[in-house]
């Protein structure tokens, strides 16, 4: 048995590296839709912050030619001829849906690294052949996903990261894949058939500029970058793209992201739904952010030794007056107490503030950032303070966690009767089905 075992175990170390790329498809639309049934197959899109330019678009949508970032009155001639329906952006939706078909993947490897809202990658070499290998896996993940979260997925893998991400592209795009493309099955001939025949702009990190920059050498295909000489591309691109064309090579030069890396600063803001003139308005606004950079603050174990608070107007209206200032508050403490924060950036808010203008924007970043467990206390810090705040952040955490952001909340974020003019307009947004209780899905 005990040989056994070790047989195992060295079968799995020494196993090539098999990498999955999970992909939800149209991802904001298809949490939409997981909801309202009878969206299935009904153009539509999902507009940013404001409902200002589509952010996420239905196949159907796609096929009328409609761009990625297209602003939202552009569209509304199009809109009218094709019965285009418009949703306001669900970030709640659309995160606790995320972290749905993440906890999914995690019943089929621990060794998940969640690369955005909408993607993950997977470490599969060892379990792959308890499913009968992995393209039987990937239609497996694809059941399950679309039975237990009702979202439809493509699934890549590859020996390396890189050729993951290729062959989730090829999944989605090619149906002779139905939706699952395994590269490390195919033959040479057929991967580089593939490779030759897919511009080299889809390779993960080639952006449009580093992609005219490769067409004008003559590297147009995600084969030509694989098979072009690594020092020319490390001298004229950097270490970056010659790694990229190893891992297209089957060199696997990047591992899993297990632990998320600090932020160095943390920003909240986020543009007015209609101008603001009054201060308070302006004061419950970056109360809120504080609010909302805190909890991320506490949340990465780390505390602020400063705070930058902003305010603009809208460049865009070139015709009103313009003006925009910010102003560095530095704090008596590092801390992640949200009132000593907030304090700071109302504090730098009163100064900047300037009567006379339509303000369109504020925010506050959160700098000089350490690690709350290497702070250095003061020699006249008894250290009864900072417990104290240490217990209040841990109350009003595990409330907000229980109830909802924001049911507990100093007073300057203003009540729950509070109207929020400074709010983002978000007209079309559908209900919160899974984190409201006043908005749970009903069945009738």
């Amino acid at each position: 048995m005990q040989n056994t075992t070790t047989a195992a175990s060295t079968a799995a170390s020494t196993a090539q590296a098999l990498f999955a790329l999970v992909d939800v498809n149209n991802f904001y639309v298809s949490c939409e839709r997981v909801f309202q049934p009878k969206l299935e197959g009904v153009p539509m899109v999902v507009l940013s912050n404001n409902d200002g330019c589509a952010v996420a678009r239905s196949n159907e949508v796609k096929a009328l030619g409609v761009k990625m970032g297209a602003p939202w009155f552009d569209l509304k001639d199009l809109a009218q001829q094709h019965g285009i329906l418009a949703f306001s952006s669900n970030y709640t939706l659309y995160g606790d849906m995320s972290n749905r078909a993440t906890e999914i993947l995690r019943q089929f490897t621990p060794d998940v690294e969640v690369y955005s809202i909408d993607e993950s990658f997977l470490r599969v070499e060892t379990v792959a052949h308890l499913y009968g290998g992995a393209a039987s896996m990937g239609q497996a993940i694809r059941q399950r996903v679309k039975q237990w979260a009702g979202l439809p997925v493509c699934v890549g893998f590859g020996s390396t990261k890189t050729l993951a991400k290729l062959a989730n592209h090829l999944a989605k795009k090619q149906a002779v894949f139905n939706s699952v493309c395994d590269l490390s099955a195919l033959p040479d001939s057929q991967l580089h058939g593939w490779m030759h025949t897919t511009a080299v702009s889809e390779v993960w990190g080639v952006g449009k500029r580093i992609a005219a920059r490769l067409e004008a050498m003559g590297i147009t295909t995600v084969l030509g970058l694989m098979q072009a000489d690594a020092k020319a591309l490390r001298s004229q691109f950097g270490v970056v793209l010659e790694r990229t064309a190893s891992e297209l090579a089957g060199t696997s030069c990047l591992e899993l992201d297990d632990l998320v890396e600090a932020k160095q600063q943390i920003m909240s803001s986020r543009s007015f739904g209609q101008p603001v003139t009054a201060v308070a308005q302006l004061t419950e606004s970056v109360s809120w952010h504080c609010h909302l950079a805190s909890e991320k603050l506490r949340a990465q174990q780390s505390v602020a030794g400063a705070v930058l608070v902003f305010v603009k107007t809208n460049r865009f209206k070139a015709h009103a007056p313009q003006y925009s200032a910010s102003l560095l508050v530095p704090l008596v403490q590092p801390s992640d107490d949200t009132c000593a924060i907030t304090a700071a950036a109302l504090h730098g808010l009163q100064r900047i503030y300037r009567e006379g203008f339509a303000y369109h924007k504020a925010g506050v970043m959160l700098m000089q950032l350490t690690q709350k467990q290497n702070h250095q206390s003061t020699l006249f810090d008894d250290g009864t303070a900072r417990v104290r705040s240490a217990k209040l952040m841990q109350a009003m955490d595990a409330v907000n966690a229980t109830w909802g952001r924001g049911t507990l909340r100093i007073g300057s974020m203003g009540t729950a009767a509070t109207t929020r003019h400074w709010a983002m307009r978000s007209g079309n947004r559908s209900a919160r089905y899974t984190t409201h209780w006043g908005e749970l899905p009903c069945a009738s």
